[in-house]
């Protein structure tokens, strides 16, 4: 069973202790997942701080209250990333310029640093040919191409040259515990969990959530990525670690026991939507763009579009990968997805 011990999140600026010297906030995000999770855990006299949020005025502001109240008016000694992702990175330079070591997977330094720098006033080429690749819709394709795309540097921090390795397979101390470091791929590559060995504690980011499934997504960058097939991958190797008594603090969302059944429902949820994904093939040639019912089950509008159509890629791709399905272009570029002969 999956049970959440805990009803209800902190207040922004507040913290709830999750156990011994490890603290719990929520962080506000500007969209449709309002929020992220951050945790500190007490060394001696500073803090190892687990992810922050984006970098805006709102969260400088709600850290810097934090770091007057619930964290006692001790330092950040050291901060850790899970993964690159904006929400989970966005103040690191922040806290390096205020004296902090950065602690995060190569991959991941190496994804942010560079995406930091990459600023665009449009969309690149390329993105717009994935875009016709994956059967965007003519309006939406013509809306967008003339539009400031999403930009890191928008909500990331400036990131300076230097940070600490954190390697799969590896141990670090923290909260007075000693944690093994075990990577997931899929949501993003190289994502670091954290599992105590000295209590039920682990850390899981956005690769371990107990009520979502976190987008995995096929970018311009990569567009025959399989990161589906990563995660799934993933999921099967924690199961040997995972026990039910596991207290899981995730990226999103609340934390939870139950980690073994729910390893379980993130693999099966998702060979559910192949299955439907594969009937909705049936039934005749479609793009990644007319493959969200199936999917999604649900409306997705303007705001959900991109998660959506990048998931639907990786759907497809993970089938194709597969030999299950065949694809072939069409004439404006698009491609049609069909089940193999």
């Amino acid at each position: 069973m999956i049970h959440t011990p805990h009803a209800v999140a902190p207040e922004a600026g507040e913290a709830i202790v999750i156990a011994e010297d490890v603290l719990w906030f929520r962080i506000p995000l500007p969209m449709v997942l309002n929020h992220v999770n951050a945790y500190a855990l007490r060394d001696g006299d500073g803090w190892t701080l687990i992810d922050t949020g984006l970098d805006t005025t709102q969260t400088r502001a709600l850290w810097e209250a934090a770091l007057a109240g619930p964290l006692a008016g001790l330092s950040v000694r050291r901060l850790i990333v899970t993964h690159h992702h904006p929400d989970h990175v966005g103040l690191a330079g922040w806290f390096q310029a205020r004296g902090a070591e950065l602690l995060m997977p190569r991959t991941a330094w190496l994804m942010a640093r560079m995406l930091v720098l990459d600023e665009q006033p449009r969309p690149a080429a390329e993105t717009l040919a994935y875009w016709q690749s994956a059967g965007m819709g003519a309006e939406l394709f013509e809306k967008r191409r003339g539009e400031r795309p999403f930009n890191f540097c928008d909500v990331v921090h400036p990131m300076p040259l230097g940070f600490t390795r954190l390697q799969d397979g590896g141990t670090i101390r923290m909260g007075g515990r000693d944690w093994d470091i075990h990577f997931g791929q899929g949501h993003a590559p190289d994502h670091a969990t954290f599992w105590s060995r000295d209590d039920h504690l682990v850390i899981g980011g956005d690769q371990l959530l107990a009520t979502i499934s976190p987008n995995l997504g096929v970018y311009a960058t990569e567009p025959d990525a399989d990161p589906l097939g990563e995660w799934l991958e993933s999921c099967a190797a924690f199961q040997p670690l995972a026990r039910a008594d596991h207290l899981v603090l995730p990226g999103h969302k609340l934390p939870f026991t139950g980690l073994p059944a729910r390893l379980v429902q993130l693999i099966d949820n998702h060979h559910g939507a192949l299955d439907r994904l594969r009937d909705h093939l049936a039934g005749g040639p479609r793009t990644a763009a007319e493959c969200f019912a199936p999917l999604f089950k649900r409306q997705i509008d303007e705001g959900t579009y991109g998660l959506a159509l990048v998931e639907a890629v990786a759907h497809l791709n993970h089938l194709l990968r597969l030999g299950i399905v065949t694809r072939r272009r069409r004439d404006d570029g698009a491609w049609l997805y069909h089940p193999a002969a």
